[in-house]
């Protein structure tokens, strides 16, 4: 193994036209590197240059697309099949989607907050890093150089901003869509009552707000992952597996009290926000376990990638 492979911050040195020379190569410590005239280590790679590549990307505009396209499917869904509900007693959100546009809206939320929403997360936190190693590309960067935490903080902001930025698609585009097509009007509560439309729209944001943080234990997965393989698609499938995996250790009733440990077992705490008197007991739980479980995933991202011998 070169020098040029074994640095961790060097990686890729010869390529960038230094000589390695009697020691470990170029940049032996930021000491060193910021006396090169011009060099800022908080300018290298900005994050507005970050988020445009990320937003030129393929797999950006495809997930943009599915995202703005589920309301209409359900729309043509409710159109061929009738009104939902009628078939229990019980009443749920799908039993009211048809009431207003609030309505829809809220329903396009509850059929995708415990799957499809999970996907965009893992796909632009789980595929940040691992691509570049994919690509190459990675030792290249570090021997620009970026400093390593320097880069992974402008993915991992870039890729959490699409992540909230796909959350909040999705339920603008079935509010304007609900609007068209059932009218702007207050909200149906399930359990009986409505709210007005204005107040509809405030908890509606807070529900998003809520499926973003509930989220994070998705992009710290795969962005845990991102920094350990040179596979993005071994990342984004690893974090969507574990958290299937979550959801199914959720539905075992035998494990009790443990699964108010699980991220997954408060997902949809959310929904006690559509009462006349939310309830906000279950979304600061669940919050807190989602918060507490992503920053030991993030701070394991960093702590292995700073160590990480980087070849690719």
């Amino acid at each position: 193994m070169t020098a040029t492979e074994s640095t961790p911050d060097t990686a890729g040195a010869t390529a960038a036209g230094q000589d390695e020379g009697p020691g470990p190569g170029l940049g032996d410590s930021p000491a060193e590197r910021a006396t090169a005239p011009g060099y800022r280590a908080g300018r290298t790679l900005p994050l507005r240059v970050e988020a445009v590549r990320q937003l030129k990307r393929r797999r950006t505009l495809v997930m943009g697309g599915v995202l703005a396209l589920l309301p209409f499917v359900l729309l043509v869904a409710f159109a061929v099949a009738g009104s939902p509900g009628g078939r229990n007693d019980e009443v749920t959100l799908m039993d009211t989607a048809t009431a207003s546009g609030a309505n829809y809206a809220a329903t396009c939320l509850f059929v995708s907050a415990g799957f499809l929403l999970v996907i965009p997360v893992a796909l632009f936190c789980g595929d940040t890093v691992a691509s570049e190693a994919g690509w190459s590309s990675l030792r290249y960067l570090l021997a620009a150089p970026v400093p390593r935490a320097r880069l992974l903080w402008s993915k991992l902001a870039v890729a959490l901003g699409l992540s909230a930025a796909a959350m909040v698609l999705l339920p603008l585009v079935a509010l304007a869509v609900g609007v068209a097509a059932y009218g702007w009007g207050p909200l149906e509560i399930p359990t009986g009552g409505t709210l007005d439309a204005g107040t509809a729209a405030r908890r509606l944001a807070v529900v998003v707000a809520y499926v973003f943080v509930s989220q994070l234990v998705t992009a710290g997965l795969a962005f845990w992952l991102s920094t350990k393989t040179d596979a993005p698609l071994g990342a984004v499938g690893g974090a969507v597996g574990l958290t299937i995996a979550g959801n199914v250790l959720d539905a075992v009733t035998a494990l009790g009290g443990w699964r108010d440990f699980l991220p997954a077992h408060w997902q949809f705490a959310w929904a006690d926000v559509f009462q006349p008197t939310p309830e906000w007991g279950g979304m600061i739980q669940g919050s807190a376990i989602s918060v507490t479980y992503a920053l030991v995933l993030f701070a394991l991202a960093f702590r292995g990638f700073s160590r990480k011998d980087v070849v690719s």
